[in-house]
Formats: C-alpha cells, sequence, structure tokens
C-alpha cells in the first residue's frame, strides 16, 4: 500500500481495543504524518467482559453479538486514530477470543490459542506482502501481561516475521516502563484521584507497581514514540470500545475496574533489527532511547 512519505507500519493485536490501549497514539500520529499504518486483529473479541449494563445482553448472543457489536466499536476506534487500513486476521471471526488464561475455553476448538501457529502466520503473510511494512509491531513472548491471545499474536506475528525472510527491518513489542508506572500512580495519588470512580473503577485497588499484572523492566525499553499532540485522538479511540473500556478523561478503566491513565507516550522494546538511538545502558532518551520506530532504517 502506498504511503505519501514512505513508511509503512503494521502492528498486529489480539482484540478489539488493544490497538488503542497500547498503542493508540503510536498510530494517530504516523498516520497523521503520511506514513500508512495497517492494523491486524488476530479475534472479535468475543469474550469481553461487559461493562455498561444496557449491552450486557451481547455476551448471551447466539449469533456472537458481542463480537459483531466490536467491529463496528473498532471502526470506530480507527476512524478517531485515522487509520484506514484494517483487516482481521484469516478473515473476521476466523479465530475466536481464548478467553483468560486457565479458563475451559482456551481448549475450544477454533480459539486462537489453538490455532496452529504456522497456518496463522501464513495467514498474515499475504498483508505483509501488499502492504510492505519496514516495522512491524505487536507484543512480548508473555503478551504484554499473560493472556493466551496476545501470547498467540506475538508467537504469530513473530513466525510471519522470520516467514517473510528479511523484508520487515524491525520487530518491536509494546512496553510499559516500571519507573513510568510509578510516577503514574504517584499522580494518581497526588490527585487525590485514588479513591475516586472512572466507571466504577476504585483506584485505591493498586498501592504497588508489584501489583498489576504487567509493567517492563525500565533497561528492556528500547523506544519513547512521545505522541502527546495525539492524546485526545486516543482517548477518543478508547471511548469508541464502549462495551470494554469506560473513559474519564484522562483516566480510563476496564473490567477489572483499575483505573489507568491514558498517555500520549508509548513504550516499546526492539525485538529484532537495527537500533536507532546510540545506548541503551540507562533508561531514558537522554541515553539513547529512540524516539522513532523507523530509526536506524536504512
Amino acid at each position: 500500500m502506498a504511503s505519501p512519505d514512505g513508511r509503512r507500519l503494521l502492528l498486529v493485536h489480539a482484540h478489539p481495543d488493544d490497538e488503542s490501549i497500547g498503542t493508540g497514539a503510536t498510530m494517530a500520529k504516523y498516520a497523521a504524518e503520511g506514513a500508512s499504518v495497517t492494523l491486524v486483529t488476530c479475534t472479535l473479541g468475543e469474550l469481553g467482559e461487559i461493562i455498561p449494563a444496557d449491552l450486557r445482553h451481547l455476551a448471551w448472543d447466539a449469533d456472537g453479538g458481542l463480537g459483531q457489536y466490536r467491529i463496528g466499536e473498532l471502526a470506530a476506534a480507527c476512524a478517531a486514530l485515522g487509520v484506514t487500513d484494517h483487516r482481521f486476521l484469516g478473515g473476521a471471526g476466523h479465530w475466536r477470543d481464548s478467553g483468560m488464561m486457565g479458563t475451559p475455553t482456551n481448549d475450544l476448538p477454533g480459539c486462537f490459542w489453538q490455532a496452529d501457529v504456522d497456518e496463522a502466520a501464513r495467514a498474515l503473510l499475504p498483508v505483509i506482502e501488499e502492504v510492505r511494512p519496514q516495522v512491524l509491531v505487536s507484543y512480548d513472548d508473555n503478551g504484554f501481561y499473560g493472556h493466551p491471545d496476545h501470547i498467540q499474536a506475538h508467537r504469530v506475528a513473530w513466525r510471519a516475521f522470520e516467514l517473510a525472510d528479511g523484508k520487515i527491518s524491525k520487530f518491536y513489542a509494546t512496553a510499559m516502563p516500571k519507573s513510568v508506572l510509578a510516577e503514574a500512580m504517584a499522580l494518581l495519588q497526588e490527585d487525590g484521584t485514588t479513591t475516586s470512580e472512572v466507571g466504577g473503577a476504585d483506584f485505591s485497588r493498586v498501592s504497588s507497581v508489584d501489583d498489576l499484572p504487567f509493567g517492563t523492566p525500565d533497561e528492556q525499553v528500547t523506544t519513547e514514540i512521545d505522541a502527546s499532540d495525539y492524546l485526545d485522538a486516543k482517548l477518543a479511540a478508547l471511548r469508541a470500545h464502549v462495551t470494554q473500556i469506560a473513559v474519564d478523561s484522562p483516566f480510563f478503566a476496564l473490567s477489572d475496574k483499575v483505573g489507568r491513565r491514558a498517555m500520549g507516550t508509548e513504550y516499546y522494546t526492539l525485538l529484532a533489527g537495527p537500533p536507532g538511538g546510540s545506548s541503551w545502558a540507562s533508561p531514558g532518551p537522554s541515553s539513547g532511547w529512540e524516539s522513532d520506530l523507523f530509526a536506524g532504517i536504512g
């Protein structure tokens, strides 16, 4: 797919809403700058926990109501981010949401966790051939926080990266530095927000970064994308995922009711490809963190 400035970015996410939570500001920034931004989503998120009471009937819709509804949410989120190229891996609904790790739905035929990795990677290859991305973004081998579909998305994206045989220059995993999490938590406490609510979210439930199921050691982070000018676009995209996310700017909450601050700066770990910074001996952009996913590409 043609890009006005020649940069082509491909993101592989597990469910609708993952793109907005972890990479929404980055996507909006590169799309606004004229780069080609392609999003591949691996499932419809059929097993997501529904927040609004008036939409909870979708979870029991025999016709796959929640998954179909989330297609519309994802389209609205992409529009908010300025992203016009979105695909579902293998087609909408080809692989189903696997549910949380350790639940019986992990074993159901057709769920993404049970997908053959090579088969799923080959479903991604035609997109790679068409788009010709220099940069691919997905998760680390723990799926950022251990969800089976996130882990599988990493495996599939990585295998496709291998099968592409050098056609993609760089592979990134999403990251969240523990120091940034600690700073965000301190801000919540300073604001007195630990006892406030966002869609029923009680921020007092989290007292330490170690209480969270995610967080990347600072020394593993390689890249910081300042897309703060696009935070409003990210918040609009988060609001589009109404079944899954409650937003009270600048905070949002998922069905776990843990409050989080939406950030316009997003972080990544380079897993393969040429580094664009001078050194990663110490955390922070001044010591060599990349500021561009395309840095180091000749």
